[in-house]
């Protein structure tokens, strides 16, 4: 394992724990008193209220309009943008990634990356209990006798730490997700917490403004990706990668894809020296939105062919039930679920509540 990046980025990701939420409490009675405030997007509300602005929009899900309002909103935009006072509505990337310059809110204001979700269901009828590696340091040689069916939740959040990197282009942002999966229902063996997958990493993104097939190129990123499970051997599994990312939108659909570079290690240090020939060398994930539903198709694949052509897919899907809170199902086929189960085959399926859906 390439401990010098591993440290940087795991740096990086107690940067977004540590990231200043708080704010002073200071009465917005004129715009003079707005510039005490130290939290660049308390600052930016405070002007606002204090300019009378406050009807302000906010990024929420999108919902598909009736034909006589989509109407309305087409002759309004045409009406706009012919007298110079266009205001175009933020895209579902500009609201979650600050592309356009009318979404940018300033630095260290903590955001949902990747879904936040609980399931207390999430089972399989293939566990994995004898993790192994081509690593002999790496290989279990007795059964680990965890359970099909356990619990599993994500945690994900980013921040942006630096705004406008080269002048007015391209911001800096760092993200942490952890994926924990305890045996709650394994009263034998204490009810153990089986794995847990830490992931931060460190993107340049930037804004972009392209067709391609109708699609609108809206995001291009380059980062760096460290993954483990903090596990000491035989159960210890890492990687260190080079990350691209490149977005497109249209309506209600958005498409991420994402190609990466193993960061070569040491055949000493390395747990998992085959580790790109099972949860491979690219993703594509595949958003849509319907009514207030999400829906996530996830595909990935080693770029490898005949018997080295291995991959995976998720599907996942979120609904409104009361408030904040929304349903979550996944489902998922194909190697690599987690990091210790990389080259180990199954399907799994999880039940569950979400708070933020994707990125």
């Amino acid at each position: 394992m390439n401990y010098r990046i591993s440290h940087l980025l795991l740096g990086i990701g107690a940067c977004v724990a540590l990231a200043p939420l708080h704010a002073q409490h200071t009465d917005p009675a004129d715009i003079k008193a707005c510039t005490g405030i130290e939290s660049d997007a308390q600052r930016l509300a405070c002007y606002d209220r204090a300019s009378g602005r406050t009807q302000m929009p906010t990024a929420q899900k999108r919902t598909a309009p009736s034909k006589p309002e989509a109407a309305a909103f087409h002759r309004q935009s045409e009406v706009a943008t012919a007298t110079g006072n266009a205001s175009p509505p933020l895209s579902l990337l500009d609201s979650r990634w600050e592309l356009a310059p009318d979404s940018k809110l300033g630095t260290f204001n903590l955001r949902g990356y990747q879904p936040i979700y609980v399931m207390p269901f999430f089972g399989t009828t293939h566990r994995n209990n004898l993790p192994y590696s081509p690593n002999p340091l790496n290989a279990v040689n007795a059964p680990l006798g965890m359970q099909n069916v356990e619990g599993k939740f994500q945690l994900s959040l980013k921040t942006k730490i630096w705004q406008g990197v080269f002048g007015d282009t391209g911001d800096l942002w760092v993200g942490y997700t952890q994926d924990s999966y305890w045996q709650v229902y394994n009263a034998k063996h204490s009810r153990p917490f089986r794995e847990t997958d830490y992931q931060p990493e460190a993107m340049l993104v930037f804004n972009t403004d392209y067709q391609l097939f109708g699609w609108n190129g809206r995001l291009l990123s380059i980062g760096l990706n460290h993954q483990s499970n903090g596990q000491s051997d035989p159960l210890s599994r890492s990687w260190n990668r080079v990350m691209a990312q490149v977005g497109f939108e249209r309506a209600n659909w958005t498409i991420m894809f994402r190609p990466w570079w193993r960061i070569p290690e040491t055949d000493k240090d390395d747990n998992n020296p085959d580790i790109s020939n099972y949860i491979g060398r690219a993703d594509v994930q595949i958003i849509h939105e319907w009514r207030g539903q999400e829906f996530t198709l996830m595909l990935r694949d080693s770029l490898r062919g005949g018997s080295h052509q291995r991959g995976a897919a998720r599907l996942s899907w979120t609904f409104p039930l009361a408030g904040n809170f929304r349903g979550y199902m996944e489902l998922f086929k194909g190697y690599g679920e987690n990091i210790l189960d990389y080259n180990h085959n199954a399907t799994y399926l999880g039940v569950g509540v979400s708070l933020l859906d994707w990125y």
